[in-house]
Formats: C-alpha cells, sequence, structure tokens
C-alpha cells in the first residue's frame, strides 16, 4: 500500500500565486521528510478557482532540489493541449531533473476547457486524442519514429532526450474508456477526488474486469478530501471552510463561466459535464458530504475506518492519496494534516 498527496492547487481570493507556490514547496520538503511516496498536482489552465497548475514539471524540477526520495507524478497531462512528440521530450528531461523520481499520465482535461484554448468540441475529440496518446508513447519507446494516421503525419523523428527506463504511467478520467484503456496496458488509474465509490463503480469494475482478461494486475490510486484532529469536533469545525471552497473550486468552471453547449459536449464525448454532478455537489450540506463518503472528517480513528471499508468495496486499491493545500486552506492546516495522518494512520495500514 502507497500513501500520496494530490494537490490542485486552487487559487481562492485572499492569496497570491506566488505564495500558493512557495506553500507547496514547503509541504512537498515536509512530505519527503514525513515519508510520503508520491506527490502528484493536476495540469489545468483557465480557471483558477479549480487550478493554477499550469507547469507541474517545472514545480516538481524545483521541489526535486530541495527533497530526497519524494516521488512526483503529473495527474494528469492535458494531451489536447500539447504536441506529443515535445511533450515525450518534457517528459524525459523531467525525469532527469528529478533524479529518476518522475512519473505521469495523460488526459483530455475537462470538457470546459477546450473552447478557452480555442479548440473544437467535436466528434473528432476523442480519436485526436487516442491517437496522441497513441504517438506520445511510441516516442518515449522508441529511438527513432515515423507516424502516419489521422491526426499526425511523422517521418523520422528522433525524439530527444528519451527516459532510460520505462516510467509509471497513472490514468483518471470519468469515461469508460479511459479504464480500458488502462487495463490494456498495465497501467494504474486514480479515483478522481469528491466521487464517492457508487459513483464509478461501474467504470472501476470495468477496469478490474479488463485487467483479469488480459492478465494485468488492477492498481486504483484512490484519491480523497481528508482532514483530521485527535477530536472529532475540532476536526469538523477546521475542515468546514477549506472542504467547501475545494467543492465550489471543482464547480466553478461550471457555476460562474459560461458553459460549452451540452449537444457539443456530448459529440466530443464529454457527456460526463452535462450531468450536473459537479454542480449539484455545492447544494449538498457539510455534514452530509462528511456521512455519505464525499469527503473524509474526523480523528485518525475514524479516518482508518473510511479506508477500510473503502478497500473492502473496491478491490484494487493499491495507493491512498489525500488532498491538501485545497480549497484556500491555510498552509498549517495542510502540514497538520500530513503530519497527523503519517503519524497515526498510515502505520496502521501498513
Amino acid at each position: 500500500m502507497r500513501f500520496s498527496l494530490y494537490s490542485e492547487l486552487q487559487l481562492h481570493p485572499g492569496t497570491t500565486a506566488q505564495r500558493l507556490y512557495a506553500e507547496v514547496l514547503e509541504q512537498m520538503v515536509n512530505a519527503d521528510r514525513l515519508g510520503y511516496d508520491v506527490y502528484s498536482v493536476i495540469e489545468h489552465f483557465f480557471f483558477p478557482k479549480f487550478s493554477v497548475s499550469a507547469n507541474p514539471t517545472a514545480l516538481f524540477a524545483a521541489a526535486a532540489q530541495r527533497t530526497q526520495r519524494l516521488r512526483f507524478r503529473t495527474m494528469l497531462h492535458t494531451l489536447p493541449y500539447h504536441n506529443p512528440l515535445v511533450l515525450a521530450s518534457a517528459i524525459a528531461v523531467t525525469d532527469i531533473l528529478t533524479g529518476g523520481r518522475y512519473e505521469f499520465g495523460v488526459g483530455r482535461g475537462h470538457g470546459w476547457m477546450p473552447p478557452k484554448a480555442g479548440l473544437a468540441l467535436d466528434e473528432h475529440a476523442r480519436p485526436r486524442y487516442e491517437e496522441a496518446a497513441e504517438l506520445l508513447f511510441a516516442a518515449l519507446d522508441q529511438q527513432r519514429l515515423s507516424h502516419h494516421g489521422t491526426y499526425f503525419q511523422v517521418t523520422d523523428a528522433q525524439v530527444v532526450p528519451l527516459p532510460d527506463r520505462p516510467l509509471r504511467v497513472t490514468m483518471g478520467g470519468t469515461s469508460d474508456r479511459t479504464y480500458e484503456l488502462a487495463a490494456e496496458r498495465g497501467w494504474s488509474v486514480g479515483v478522481p477526488p469528491l466521487l464517492p465509490y457508487a459513483a464509478l463503480e461501474k467504470q472501476l469494475t470495468l477496469y478490474r474486469t479488463r485487467c483479469a482478461e488480459l492478465g494485468t494486475e488492477p492498481d486504483i490510486v484512490w484519491i480523497h478530501a481528508v482532514h483530521l484532529d485527535e477530536d472529532r469536533q475540532t476536526a469538523m469545525r477546521e475542515a468546514r471552510d477549506w472542504m467547501l471552497k475545494f467543492i465550489s473550486g471543482n464547480a466553478s468552471p461550471l457555476t460562474e463561466h459560461d458553459k460549452p453547449p451540452a449537444d457539443d459536449l456530448a459529440r466530443a464525448d464529454y457527456g460526463f459535464y452535462t450531468s450536473g454532478i459537479l454542480e449539484s455537489l455545492e447544494q449538498i450540506p457539510f455534514e452530509q458530504l462528511v456521512e455519505q463518503d464525499y469527503v473524509w472528517v474526523g480523528t485518525p480513528d475514524d479516518i482508518v475506518e473510511r479506508i477500510q471499508h473503502v478497500r473492502q468495496q473496491c478491490p484494487g486499491i493499491a495507493e491512498i492519496a489525500i488532498t491538501v493545500n485545497a480549497g484556500g486552506a491555510e498552509h498549517w492546516k495542510a502540514i497538520k494534516n500530513q503530519e497527523l495522518f503519517a503519524r497515526s494512520v498510515i502505520p496502521r495500514l501498513r
């Protein structure tokens, strides 16, 4: 069982990007000292309350100079906004600069981003992404390559530098095809935060089933928003504000900005973003979010019980990732959660 930290780098009013990044680097140093396995961040653009994590590879290169063993994971590189051959080189350089401690995944990103980047939401979105992913992983494996597909034409390209070893890959998302692809390639999958098991039970069952059929091993990264204290009422009081802001930050691109037309989202296979799930989370009272397992808040005993329960529900969980630095939470709360989780939860689960 691995244990890790996850951040979206949400930028809420009252702070600056400069301060946020400085605090994240301090949290990474602390995580390294405490023995966490991985620090993960997403890559996203355009919507600050959701994320200002626009260049994770630069963040990890800086963090690598201050840490010894902590691994770094981009979850995920948003592939439609990159040339896959150029991204292959950037991944290789990041692995060099982190001393071989880099891992990553790729995805399409959220359905609200393409119009902001000038990309069309059409029926080509999914096949274009899948061809780009095929080209990216070919580029990471081969000294030279040619590719003649529908969307990319490449003749005798030499991608430099190349990783000197296979890199660990973790995929994430909400579509069935993401989980099928991960099973086919032997990759791990990350469960999006704020979703209870029931919301992705179908996709996770598909993943495990395909792994069994193909002889690959399920490897599920369970990500959840967590706040702890030795006293349950203190934990509830301290968590309320940042948990609710974390949810509002996740929903903000849909609640505070113009939404892409539903037909366009459906045509591009982004149907999840027309379901209203993210917007509906903002309407759930905080106590209900805790009771119904959207977030984990309580004592170390409470959190151990929740983790044991979800592991029984969802075979194949190999990593528990807790969110830190979320919802504009004060820096001391992130450090407190890291410390208490490492001291009073991890030893009981390892």
